[in-house]
């Protein structure tokens, strides 16, 4: 199984539609809420260059910034 790891706040309303489709999809994955540690949310940006959530992690693909559907589905080969 792909190592999937999502950093996200809150109220972000993209997190938890990518959160939930996770979960439909019985796909386990790490959660890193980035307003609980400043050290993470760097650590995001750094990766993705971004500092807006969500930005996902699958295994050593790319980042996927915010909730791309297709895309997710693409690495995952669902």
């Amino acid at each position: 199984m792909k190592k999937v790891k999502i950093y996200t706040t809150p109220t972000c309303t993209y997190c938890q539609q990518a959160k939930e489709f996770f979960k439909e999809n019985s796909i386990k994955f790490e959660e890193i809420n980035v307003t609980k540690d400043r050290k993470l949310a760097d650590e995001m940006i750094s990766i993705s260059g971004q500092k807006g959530v969500p930005v996902i992690l699958i295994d050593n693909n790319a980042p996927i910034i915010g909730f791309d559907q297709e895309k997710i589905e693409e690495v995952l080969n669902l």
